[in-house]
């Protein structure tokens, strides 16, 4: 059986204290070390959940207009919302799904990312 472990995203070259920012200290995620065998100068991962689940962040060419994303479930999406606007971060509304509540934001970069509190099934 396959998980999922990581999600890569890119940020523009240079763009390590604004990743550093918007992730580690904007959103509360743990940024953790790049093994040293990698090229660490350029990549910043953090734990993103329970296990070994992580964000892993690269220098490379961000495409704002794409729709892909990544999605994070926190336990106070109100909150959220609020440090992101108040840090000048547009949310975007979203389709509801039933007890899902969500809403998508861009990172400094362009990268999608919907923020949504699991509440039950979605009866799908």
């Amino acid at each position: 059986m396959a998980r999922l472990q990581h999600v890569s995203s890119p940020f523009w070259p240079g763009g390590q204290d604004e990743v550093r920012q918007f992730y580690g200290r904007l959103l509360g995620l743990r940024e953790i070390p790049v093994p040293a065998t990698l090229d660490w100068s350029r990549l910043v991962w953090f734990a993103a959940g329970r296990g070994d689940l992580e964000l892993h962040f690269f220098e490379g060419t961000p495409d704002p207009t794409h729709r892909r994303h990544l999605s994070l479930a926190v336990d106070d999406l109100e909150d959220v919302h609020r440090r992101l606007e108040t840090a000048g971060h547009a949310p975007l509304a979203a389709p509801p799904i039933h007890n899902r509540p969500r809403f998508f934001c861009r990172d400094p970069f362009g990268n999608l990312i919907e923020f949504t509190t699991i509440l039950g099934s979605y009866d799908g």
